[in-house]
């Protein structure tokens, strides 16, 4: 008799596991997990700059630089710009700027915004879109010119591109925080590209 009620508790136990299991696979809850985890898993970063001039992380050639015509920019290469973009961002600056020249550590050396979003690159020594106002106060590109009396000597360029769902409401000369500030809530992909230079 013990034998009996036995098996009966334990066949009981299994159809409340089973019953507990085969509610949880259909609670739209997991469901929603796995969609938005398929769709993570989907989208990827696929913009891209690079340029002809120098490789990722490579020295700028100093004919881009203030060594030789600081107004002329290295040519530009974008592709995977998403379909939703209305517009693209580009900015180039220099993070290494030693504190006691500029108290953030930080020039900009090049601004532009609302660039077509079918642009494939930027020629070299040209412009594209509407110009921001660089560090030096001009509405242009301004080669990179490292002082070598400071260290670090070798400095960091880095071009960041910016896939945007929306035209930047902004005049021609906005400061580049003028621009990130536009920008915020609006940018779809970014990428990067970095160059560095040191004065011989």
């Amino acid at each position: 008799m013990r034998w009996a009620y036995f098996l009966q508790g334990i066949l009981f136990i299994g159809i409340i596991i089973i019953a507990v299991y085969a509610l949880q696979s259909k609670n739209p809850l997991n469901q929603s997990v796995t969609i938005e985890e398929t769709s993570t898993s989907i989208m990827t970063t696929n913009l891209s700059i690079t340029s002809t001039a120098f490789e990722q992380n490579a020295r700028i050639p100093s004919k881009y630089t203030c060594d030789e015509d600081r107004t002329i920019n290295p040519p530009l290469a974008f592709s995977g710009v998403p379909e939703g973009a209305k517009s693209l961002a580009l900015i180039m600056d220099d993070p290494d700027v030693p504190k006691a020249l500029h108290a953030d550590g930080v020039f900009d050396h090049w601004v532009l915004f609302n660039i077509p979003p079918a642009t494939k690159g930027i020629p070299e020594g040209q412009s594209i879109g509407t110009a921001g106002a660089n560090g030096a106060g001009g509405n242009s590109y301004y080669g990179p010119c490292p002082p070598p009396q400071y260290e670090p000597s070798e400095h960091r360029y880095i071009f960041r591109l910016y896939a945007l769902d929306t035209m930047l409401m902004l005049k021609e000369g906005a400061a580049k925080e003028e621009v990130l500030k536009a920008m915020e809530g609006h940018i779809i992909e970014q990428a990067e590209l970095i160059g560095k230079y040191k004065r011989i």
